[in-house]
């Protein structure tokens, strides 16, 4: 058994798998540094003089980190096929030199087809992305015709690194990223109790501290979560085991989301709003009796830190008498008369604390762990058969696809439109500023581009972008400074920056440009082109490209934030329309349904939301107003998410959990819900629309009884209908945001 903190290795160990789940960020940065500096000493017993040593290590870059896909076989086509095409690139690159019209003329052309070819998946944007950035690399180091039969071997040179790198020097398997995702969830999951620990012990000042400690937590678990989710098809041996991973990981990230809320109402005097826990700087509900050192409560502050335990242990650790006794009496807060004595509000923490350590349990057995039964107590034997029972019950399901897009209204292709656009804008402009280095310009359009779909959104990118270059243009002055002309010396501050920068880049794009300058302003040096001059012009040229990137933006096909979150949000509200119908129909004794895939769906789309919703979020934004609304709904969104994944959680455990039944009168108090969803998505989709949200008595009514104090239904029965209630709820709240009317219930 660990002891409660571990071994400072263990700790370590966690504290990285938190921070970069899978391992990701340290395997792209670590597997594209190694090939630079593999190809560079590949280059360096040849010979090469200082400028091949630079192309050598930009092309090496690119066919690194230009391969997308997750299965080996696929990454070593991409390479094998990206060869001809970097090959090709450098050679164009090299024949129209000289040729400053057609130069330019094909450099706009090759970035429509670059772009234009993101429609074929990953395989075709890595093709795109070698192709580009293979013939900047050539503008950089001024390839020529005499120069080319040189640079072929260069790029083959690199192209061979990458390969060596890739498949035997940072190895990677669909399998192995799985692993350490999952190891992640486990470290995250032991952070976000640790947080909710801390939230119940909060104080009057730091409750707020706390509960948004809580909230970070949540997202980072879902986030991991949403990661696992997109590689479970690969990394794992067959679909029946990836739907029962998918299972679990739901299940753990229900479970611990849903204790941070029982937590957030223990320690009110009235019951806390789902909303707390999803809207930055939401008011803390006022406090009730807690933290109070009564036996109820340092019981509920022990069992959370065993629970921490439990989430801690690896899955190839023993399990020892005294862990077992730990699970057991945890696994035993999910039978009633094993409660403490306590108030109703805190009985339900150890109610939630019995349904997280059945999550971690059920978590335990589909990530591999060896079974140990023999300490098992009624309430844990029970828990396990209940698990045996849902694994057993796991069908593989079919997700349909969606009708694909066609012309000017496919992205990729309004995307190469709009970026040949404001790259020929670039040129124009680049070469007033400078007929050497115009192509800086050219570079930021392009960027802004990548990954974006509104003009928002490249707006957000082009100023984040450019506040990151100035900031490396100061960098690089002091690195030059330092380095001054010792070739190796800054080729290693190179590989600190590009590594830097790879290992930044999910995290802040800020800092992944302040990085590439910083690294920009070394080679600068190398190549003896160095000045202060030079760096300004950098600055310069990516302003121009930036402003050149959201000009063709606005005036070219453009797509409107507004028009684009638009179009997302319509989506999230079909997404939850279709998870709260299935679930609510199977929870009413209906045919079963594919409930997690129509969850992960929903949370898909979700997050794409939330990505679109940046350029109104972004803290320089002046329309303050937008903001707020923007966060709200959100916010709101993530609350009826949450609530329609447990929904479905709860459907999917129908089958086969013995206090669970199904309850035909769920469906008429779900229909509510169903119409008022289909209504706002109708008026978001067409502002003319003449709907009206309906209201009317709380569904939470259906849990009334007879005689104060009873249930008319079971315990299970109950919680489904307050999920339901709050989804309700949070359904209603959207209309006022939105605009939609909302009618006036009847009397």
């Amino acid at each position: 058994m660990r002891a409660a903190g571990g071994s400072v290795r263990d700790r370590l160990s966690d504290r990285v798998a938190a921070s970069d789940p899978g391992l990701l960020r340290l395997a792209a940065g670590l597997r594209t540094v190694s090939s630079i500096a593999f190809t560079l000493l590949v280059l360096s017993l040849f010979g090469a003089d200082v400028r091949l040593l630079v192309a050598g290590a930009i092309a090496a870059m690119v066919s690194t980190f230009a391969i997308r896909e997750k299965q080996r076989a696929q990454q070593a086509v991409t390479l094998a096929l990206g060869l001809p095409v970097a090959l090709a690139s450098v050679s164009l690159a090299a024949v129209l030199h000289s040729r400053v019209v057609g130069g330019d003329l094909f450099f706009v052309v090759l970035i429509f087809c670059a772009v234009y070819v993101r429609r074929f998946g990953d395989r075709g944007t890595a093709l795109g992305l070698i192709g580009f950035q293979v013939y900047f690399m050539a503008l950089f180091v001024g390839a020529s015709v005499s120069t080319l039969p040189t640079l072929w071997g260069v790029v083959a040179a690199a192209f061979a690194s990458s390969a060596v790198v890739r498949f035997a020097l940072v190895y990677e398997t669909p399998a192995g990223i799985l692993e350490r995702l999952r190891e992640a969830f486990r470290a995250r999951l032991a952070q976000l109790v640790t947080a909710q620990l801390a939230l119940l012990d909060a104080g009057p000042g730091e409750i707020d501290k706390a509960l948004e400690d809580v909230r970070d937590g949540t997202s980072r678990l879902h986030e991991t979560a949403m990661m696992i989710q997109g590689r479970l098809d690969e990394g794992t041996a067959d679909e029946a085991t990836a739907r029962l991973v998918q299972r679990r990981i739901a299940d753990a990230e229900i479970a611990a989301e849903r204790l941070g809320l029982l937590l957030l109402n223990a320690r009110s005097a009235e019951r806390a709003d789902t909303l707390t826990l999803h809207l930055p700087g939401a008011p803390v509900p006022p406090g009730g009796h807690l933290p109070v050192r009564d036996e109820a409560n340092v019981t509920l502050r022990r069992d959370l830190e065993a629970l921490r335990l439990l989430v801690l242990r690896p899955v190839s650790a023993g399990t020892g008498t005294g862990l077992a006794q730990v699970r057991n009496r945890l696994l035993g807060y999910r039978d009633e008369e094993n409660l403490p004595k306590a108030s109703p509000a805190v009985q339900d923490v150890f109610r939630g604390i019995g349904e997280a350590a059945r999550a971690v349990l059920g978590l335990r057995i589909a990530l591999g762990a060896a079974p140990d039964d023999t300490d098992d107590s009624p309430s844990t034997a029970r828990s396990r058969e209940e698990l045996d029972a849902e694994d057993a019950a796991i069908d593989a399901g079919e997700e349909a696809a969606e009708e694909p897009r066609a012309g000017l209204e496919r992205p990729t292709t309004r995307a190469a439109v709009q970026v040949a656009v404001g790259s020929s804008l670039a040129i124009i402009g680049g070469e007033f500023l400078s007929s050497q280095r115009w192509y800086w310009a050219v570079l930021t359009c392009w960027i802004v581009f990548i990954n974006t779909a509104s003009t928002g959104e490249i707006l957000v990118k082009g100023y984040r972008r450019l506040l990151g270059t100035v900031l490396g243009v100061v960098a690089g002055l002091l690195l030059a400074g330092l380095v001054g002309h010792h070739t190796w010396t800054a080729f290693a501050l190179v590989l600190l920056c590009v590594f830097a920068m790879f290992y930044t880049a999910p995290l802040s794009y800020t800092l992944m440009s302040f990085f590439v300058t910083a690294a920009l302003g070394v080679l600068y040096t190398l190549l003896h082109t160095y000045s202060l001059s030079v760096l300004v012009l950098r600055v310069e040229e990516t302003a121009l490209g930036a402003a050149c990137g959201i000009i063709a933006a606005a005036f070219v096909l453009p797509v409107q934030t507004d028009s684009r979150t638009n179009e997302l949000l319509v989506t999230v509200l079909d997404r939850l329309s279709d998870v709260t119908e299935a679930a609510v129909d199977q929870l009413s004794g209906g045919d079963p349904a594919d409930l997690l895939d129509k969850a992960r769906d929903l949370d898909q789309a979700l997050a794409d939301l939330r990505a679109a919703t940046q350029p109104l979020t972004h803290p320089v934004t002046p329309m303050r107003t937008r903001r707020n609304t923007a966060r709200y709904v959100v916010a709101l969104l993530e609350t009826c998410a949450y609530h329609a994944r447990s929904l479905a959680a709860m459907a999917e455990l129908l089958p086969t959990h013995p206090s669970i039944a199904a309850d035909p009168r769920l469906r008429r108090a779900g229909q509510r819900i169903l119409r008022n969803i289909e209504t706002i998505s109708a008026r978001v989709a067409d502002e003319r629309a003449a709907v009206e949200v309906q209201t009317g008595a709380s569904i939470a009514a259906l849990l009334e009884t007879d005689q104060p104090g009873t249930s008319r239904y079971g315990r299970i029965t109950d919680r489904v209908l307050r999920h339901l209630q709050r989804l309700d709820e949070a359904v209603v709240g959207l209309a006022r945001p939105l605009k939609v009317p909302v009618a006036q219930p009847k009397r």
